[in-house]
Formats: C-alpha cells, structure tokens, sequence
C-alpha cells in the first residue's frame, strides 16, 4: 500500500473525512445485518461456528474505508489484548512467507477463544460469509456463491433464499470513493487482516 502513513498520523491529519466516513459505513454494517438475519431466518440457519470456520479462511481485503474502521476496533481493545493479536499477527507473516495465499489455513489474529476481538468493527465479507449469495455483474450477469460448509450440512437442501449483496457492494464502494476523493489517497490496497493489524 503505497505512500500510506500510519492509521493514527491519517486520521490526525483527515479527521473530519474519516470520522463521517466511519460513520456512514457503520450504518451499511447496521444494514448489512439486517439483510443477513432476514435470509439466515429464512433458512431457519444459525451459525453457531465449526472445524471450517470463516475465521481460518485468508481473505483479502480492499478498502481504506474498512481498514481504518478495523483500526478503530483494535486501537479500542486493553493494551494487553491489542498486544496479543500482534503478536499473533507477527507470527501469520513469518509462516506466510514463500506460501501460498490461496492455501493457508490460519486463525485470524483477532479471533480469541472463538470470539472476534473488534466484532462492531470486523470488515464486511466476515459479516456476510455463510449464506449463499449472488451479485449482478454489468457484463458477467448474475454471479451467485455457495454457503458455507455449515450452512450445506443444515440448510444445503432447502429452497434458495436471495442474498442480494450488490446493493451493499455498491454502497461500500461510494464510501470508498467518498474517502479517496476527500484523502487524495489513491493507492491499490489488498490485505488480510494480519497485515492490516501488522500496521497498526
């Protein structure tokens, strides 16, 4: 992430932007909350987690917007608590050298005792992972995804429920132009949340 400054010295110096922008994004989660329980209700599903937990998948993250709001949940845990998810964020980029990305298999440093440490404030695919979804692509059409491992072993022969992110999707994406537009930040970002924590 190029000429990226450290989160506190950014939010410092776009208090204003990033303090609404926050806000804004806290009210997509709030709505994509809703949207999940509404389908996950449907299905009569409830994640009550598993061996193939979301929080072992490596996802990659792409917003400024969604970084700084994880920022935010880990710049609010104890000083001990913050400590020990870096210290576990650490160990993630020694053994992820030389691996492949799209194999590993690791805990994410924010997951303690199967709980998320910053769970107001965990980016928007851990929110919407587990249920079957579609998005509608301009040229690509309907693209639909699977439910996770869980959801097919208690819900998997059930009729499919629409789990529409394109809605969500697009109002994620106008908040990250918001904050660009009024950051001037243009830099490429795709980080897991080890890396994100490994700034902080």
């Amino acid at each position: 992430m190029p000429d990226f400054p450290h989160p506190n010295r950014f939010l410092a110096h776009y208090g204003d932007a990033c303090a609404d922008t926050l806000g804004r994004l806290g009210d997509l989660f709030d709505e994509m909350a809703r949207h999940y329980a509404a389908v996950a209700e449907a299905y009569g599903f409830h994640c009550e987690g598993c061996a193939d937990n979301c929080c072992r998948t490596r996802f990659f993250h792409h917003t400024l917007v969604e970084f700084l709001m994880l920022h935010r949940g880990v710049a609010a845990l104890t000083e001990e608590a913050r400590a020990s998810a870096m210290g576990r964020a650490a160990k993630e980029g020694k053994s992820a050298v030389g691996a492949d990305s799209g194999l590993m298999r690791v805990w994410c440093p924010l997951a303690e005792d199967g709980r998320c440490m910053i769970y107001d404030c965990r980016p928007m695919i851990c929110r919407l992972h587990g249920l079957p979804h579609e998005l509608r692509h301009p040229v690509r059409g309907v693209v639909q995804g699977p439910g996770c491992a869980a959801f097919d072993a208690a819900c998997g022969g059930r009729i499919y429920r629409r789990l529409d992110r394109t809605p969500l999707y697009r109002r994620m994406a106008e908040l990250e132009q918001s904050l660009r537009q009024a950051t001037g930040f243009d830099g490429r970002i795709r980080m897991t949340v080890a890396e994100m924590v490994r700034r902080f």
